[in-house]
């Protein structure tokens, strides 16, 4: 089994890697460690913790996080089809506008039960 068309991936790889891996030892060799009490003390937000860190979060805060999601991937579809617009005709542009369509349905579906309103 000749495995030779593969050491361009492997070598991709361990560059990656490396690329990755020797900043950060670089800079704990390196860089300077001066601990004191502000950088040791617990950090949220520019104030101390004054409650358990677990304590329960409003919904809507996931709801607001879901449809961000949600909208975001939408956008990360369209720029694939905008760049092959002129190779997919006009059977792929209607097949997009149907799914924006759908999602437009959807989005104005959250609208009117109040999910995009924050309190």
């Amino acid at each position: 089994m000749n495995l030779d068309p593969y050491l361009p991936v492997l070598l991709f790889i361990l560059v990656g890697v490396a690329i990755g891996i020797i900043p950060q030892v670089l800079g704990y060799i390196l860089g300077p460690n001066r601990p004191d009490q502000a950088k040791n003390s617990p950090y949220e937000c520019g104030f101390e913790a004054f409650e358990d860190a677990r304590m329960k979060f409003d919904v809507r805060y996931y709801l607001v996080a879901i449809l961000f999601i949600l909208f975001d991937l939408e956008i990360a579809f369209l720029f694939p089809w905008a760049v092959s617009l002129k190779e997919i005709g006009p059977l792929g542009f209607w097949a997009v506008m149907l799914f924006l369509g759908i999602l437009v349905v959807g989005f104005v579906y959250e609208w009117k039960k109040g999910a995009l309103d924050w309190e």
